[in-house]
């Protein structure tokens, strides 16, 4: 996660939003699910990442629409193919890789 989004990643607002909404799709990685495989999620995922520009706008931040439940390997996937420099460690914790 950048710098900028730490603060926002330690709130309760997004805490609470993270575990109701992992709670909604049952705890399972969505994209597995939808491959018909169980596997738990691990991350709840933005659709649209966050931004400096965006990280104040709840309607991207903790709206549902823009979430996703991941596991560990889709989440990965998922930033090594939008070609962001991200790796993510076997938590699930995002963090830069430069």
């Amino acid at each position: 996660m950048g710098e900028f989004a730490q603060s926002f990643y330690h709130t309760q607002a997004w805490k609470k939003c993270r575990d109701a909404y992992a709670k909604s799709v049952g705890g399972l990685c969505e994209r597995c699910l939808a491959k018909g495989l169980i596997v738990a999620g691990r991350e709840v995922h933005h659709k649209v990442y966050l931004t400096q520009d965006n990280i104040k706008d709840e309607s991207i931040t903790l709206n549902w629409n823009n979430l996703e439940l991941l596991c560990h390997s889709c989440h990965e996937k998922e930033h090594r193919r939008k070609g962001v420099r991200f790796k993510v460690d076997d938590m699930g914790r995002v963090s830069a890789d430069i």
